[in-house]
């Protein structure tokens, strides 16, 4: 782009409700971070399912006013697949008006096909591993356990939605990573280094801070899962690490989250223990975290999981695996282990019930640089990264 003074005119495709749980959630807070930062946008989502700021233009696909088509109709690969054709029709109509096109996967096939045709930039984003990494892992996993993942479930081995991403990444200009561990699981598969840039998520300032009131004080422990209980998530192996370890005794572990039945009957044994309370879907997550003293997530793949933000906003110490994608530092502001690593997983809990001063520590560290994750943060970033990459010599060795 040349180096004039006008707001980058950003095209945002996304394939879903906008504004929904979920990803959908996390796109809605990428628009309103990109009209916060002063991009000029242009969102064309599947539907609308709460309102983006003044100023950006939103033309859904698959809805007009109150009436949308359900993807229970079509089906969900049927649907994004409609609103990708939409989009890629629509982007033909808008050459010259748009500097770049940020993509979600699944629903940007066409759309990268005729981007590519017309020489505008896209980036896809990557809100999860490599899909091929994500389900080989998964299913490796489930194995193990003798844990059957319904057919429908979404890290379930699909042939078709596996090769369909596999060509959008192929396709797109940019991949967008929200973590670390998700540029490695792409290096890994060959992508070159150019390829894969990295952003970030954010949270909510408003619904995630200490609060006013001093925290409790309690002789023992308080750690909190938040989230799908999934075997991707490890919850065994946190509940494995927590209950060898002394925390167990007369701390608490909490559990917010619905799990999948075969799931629950598999750790039936370490959920009954006196110190595991599950506590099911919660609406109060953040209240939660003000009351807890760790977060844990000792996930086996993970694109960059919002809790781990929004428990630092909290004052919530993250104990957290290699895999979870969580922006910290082990050690300075969070402690990490490796995925799978139950033995130091049982440690980092043991070291935090027997040294509270390390976990005010971490807390402090923690609380001091959460700032810089925010969803505005993140708006600013994204922003930034679009502009990063498009440089004419760039843009000409892609397309």
């Amino acid at each position: 782009m040349s180096q004039t003074n006008r707001r980058l005119r950003v095209l945002y495709s996304f394939p879903l409700r906008l504004g929904a749980d979920r990803i959908c959630y996390t796109a809605w807070r990428q628009v309103s971070g990109l009209s916060a930062a002063n991009a000029d946008l242009l969102v064309f989502p599947a539907s609308l399912g709460r309102p983006v700021p003044s100023g950006v233009r939103v033309s859904p696909t698959l809805a007009r006013g109150r009436f949308r088509i359900p993807y229970r109709v079509l089906g969900t690969m049927r649907s994004v697949a409609l609103h990708d054709w939409i989009v890629a029709r629509r982007i033909e109509r808008l050459a010259g008006q748009i500097d770049v096109i940020h993509t979600w996967p699944l629903g940007a096939l066409e759309t990268l096909k005729t981007a590519a045709k017309l020489g505008i930039p896209t980036f896809m984003e990557r809100p999860n591993a490599h899909t091929r990494f994500a389900m080989d892992v998964v299913k490796q996993e489930c194995d193990r356990l003798g844990v059957a993942l319904p057919p429908d479930h979404e890290h379930a081995y699909n042939s078709e939605k596996l090769r369909k991403e596999e060509e959008e990444y192929e396709l797109a200009f940019r991949l967008l990573c929200p973590s670390d561990f998700v540029v490695k699981t792409f290096l890994d598969r060959g992508f070159s280094k150019e390829k894969l840039v990295r952003h970030f998520y954010g949270f909510d300032t408003e619904k995630y801070h200490p609060g006013s009131t001093p925290r409790d004080v309690r002789p023992g422990l308080t750690m909190l899962f938040v989230g799908v209980c999934a075997v991707r998530k490890g919850i065994h192996y946190a509940l494995e690490a927590w209950l060898r370890s002394p925390a167990s005794q007369n701390g608490e572990f909490l559990i917010a989250g619905e799990f999948l039945k075969a799931y629950a009957e598999k750790l039936a044994p370490m959920l009954a223990h006196p110190s595991v309370r599950v506590l099911g879907h919660r609406n109060d997550v953040a209240e939660l975290m003000r009351k807890s003293d760790i977060l844990i997530l000792p996930s086996i793949e993970e694109g960059s999981a919002l809790v781990t933000a929004e428990a630092r906003g909290c004052g919530c110490v993250l104990l957290v695996s290699d895999a979870s994608g969580a922006n910290c530092r082990h050690g300075e502001n969070a402690l990490v282990h490796r995925a799978r690593d139950v033995e130091t997983l049982t440690q980092h809990i043991t070291s935090l019930h027997q040294d509270r001063r390390l976990l005010e520590s971490l807390r402090a560290a923690s609380l001091n640089t959460a700032g810089d994750f925010t969803w505005e943060a993140a708006g600013h970033r994204l922003l930034q990264v679009y502009t990063e990459n498009l440089s004419a010599s760039q843009v000409t060795s892609e397309f």
